[in-house]
């Protein structure tokens, strides 16, 4: 599990359009909210997907690139994108290592059966790359407001 004060693990993934984007791009330009959910669109997902959409000129005036990441294909990402309208940067993480070196890859029970599974978690990173807000499992509704609101009491450096 990463905390505030850990240095953000990079990464490098596919988007929907299958070009890569690397978190190290960011760092000493942007703050980033990194989310990981569990699937293309179900409805949680795709409530928190839209409301952060909502929100898009909201964390770019904060100077804030938001990315969304699954394990779901990068054409997945695509269809869910398209058909929702999402304007938010959705990366493809299909062998899970960004999952697991952010902690967010875990055994989950659903109708006591027990399975590996992204539990949903953001991660608010400031301009240098420190992890401010580490948030695990958090729920869907309300959420990218939330954020917001952690994105703008950062400093702006």
């Amino acid at each position: 599990m990463l905390h505030p004060g850990d240095q953000a693990p990079f990464f490098s993934l596919p988007d929907a359009d299958m070009e890569q984007f690397a978190l190290a791009a960011l760092i000493g330009h942007h703050h980033a909210v990194v989310y990981f959910y569990p699937r293309d669109d179900t409805p949680g997902c795709t409530m928190e997907a839209l409301e952060f959409t909502d929100l898009q000129s909201e964390f770019d005036q904060a100077d804030t690139h938001v990315i969304g990441i699954s394990r779901d294909s990068c054409s997945s990402h695509g269809v869910f994108r398209d058909r929702h309208g999402i304007t938010i940067h959705l990366l493809s993480d299909s062998d899970g290592e960004t999952c697991e070196s952010y902690g967010v890859w875990r055994e989950k029970e659903a109708h006591g059966e027990k399975r590996m599974g992204i539990v949903r978690s953001t991660f608010v990173i400031d301009r240098q790359g420190w992890i401010r807000h580490a948030l695990y499992d958090v729920k869907p509704k309300g959420h990218a407001i939330e954020v917001l609101h952690l994105v703008r009491a950062l400093p702006s450096d």
